[in-house]
């Protein structure tokens, strides 16, 4: 603050200084910072500011931050975990074995009330909490991880061979991770989804919720829903509640980063009742018993801050992040999310 920047409004570890091809962002976490911006020479002053204030050591051009691997060429960045993914199987006792195709058996239910032996608790918490870590740049992961995370007070056997399936998912694909290509101007855009009623010990929905930046996957949230949905479109609802809340704020950072007034976010849904009762502020019998808070996406449709749009379910990316897929599905929407081998990508 006293070098003159101002802190983000919407991130309060986002700080900002200066404007147009002039902006510096700053990144921190703790006592490590990330710079960018379009000036190199405003880039060295703050370097140099910040060296004369504090003991500081400049390690260059971003290559590894907090467990992320990444690699900047001309076309674009990718970024991975596989240093750390491999360090998660070694812990688990399962470098080099045999791998799986997908994270999760399609169509699996597991519950709470299982009536098989019980397993190491502590072993289970570590490696499920290990493998939540993991997500931050695997939205492949996403929903299985969420899955067996629901089990970690009293896990058994049928749990911990779902956690396995997770690891062997992630030997066979080890050098996986997302891809970001350079665009100028780039649309937010965003898809949500849902499944109904799919937790079978509180029958509630889990919300899956995706936002790209032009082609390029920025956030993704996949989380059992605080209520049970009554019907198919109360859960899409819900979900899309929930990805308005995200895009809102999603929109409102990089308006601050650009330094620029918020567009209007696209949100993608695929289920034709949420998308009409979405736009329709007339209550009915079938929505009047929805709490509250989930109106707050009508209010955005009318403020003009998101604007939903309906979409076959074949083009729903956020599919990947409700339920567990087979392998041809599973594959398509892992690809189609930017989810690849980057070490293939590297090589070329």
């Amino acid at each position: 603050l006293k070098l003159g920047f101002t802190r983000s409004t919407s991130e309060h570890v986002v700080y900002l200084r200066g404007q147009s091809d002039r902006r510096l962002v700053v990144g921190v976490y703790v006592d490590d910072l990330v710079i960018t911006g379009d000036n190199h020479s405003d880039i060295d002053k703050f370097k140099e500011e910040m060296k004369s204030t504090f003991q500081m050591s400049d390690l260059g051009l971003l290559k590894y931050y907090l467990g992320l691997e990444v690699v900047q060429a001309e076309d674009g960045i990718t970024l991975c975990q596989r240093g750390y993914a491999a360090k998660i199987l070694e812990g688990a006792g399962l470098a080099g074995c045999k791998p799986s195709k997908t994270p999760m058996e399609p169509r699996l239910k597991l519950s709470k009330l299982s009536t098989a032996p019980a397993v190491d608790s502590t072993q289970y918490r570590s490696i499920v909490g290990s493998l939540r870590y993991l997500v931050n740049s695997r939205p492949d992961l996403a929903f299985s991880v969420g899955y067996v995370s629901r089990f970690m007070e009293n896990p058994t056997t049928e749990h911990m061979a779902a956690v396995k399936r997770v690891l062997r998912y992630i030997s066979g694909t080890l050098h996986y991770g997302c891809q970001y290509k350079r665009k100028r101007e780039a649309q937010l855009m965003g898809y949500s989804d849902s499944d109904h009623a799919g937790d079978i010990d509180t029958r509630k929905s889990t919300s899956g919720v995706l936002f790209f930046l032009g082609n390029n996957l920025i956030t993704w949230q996949s989380q059992k829903q605080k209520v049970v949905a009554l019907s198919t479109c109360e859960a899409e609802y819900m979900a899309a509640t929930t990805a308005a809340c995200q895009g809102v704020w999603l929109a409102r950072l990089l308006a601050e980063l650009k330094g620029k007034e918020s567009s209007a976010i696209s949100l993608k849904i695929d289920n034709q009742s949420a998308f009409q009762l979405s736009k329709n502020p007339v209550f009915h019998d079938r929505s009047k018993h929805i709490d509250v808070r989930y109106h707050y996406i009508r209010e955005c449709i009318e403020e003009d801050r998101v604007k939903v749009e309906s979409i076959g379910t074949a083009e729903q990316l956020a599919d990947i992040l409700t339920k567990a897929l087979g392998q041809d599905r599973f594959c398509e929407l892992r690809s189609r999310i930017g989810v690849i081998n980057v070490q293939n990508l590297r090589k070329t």
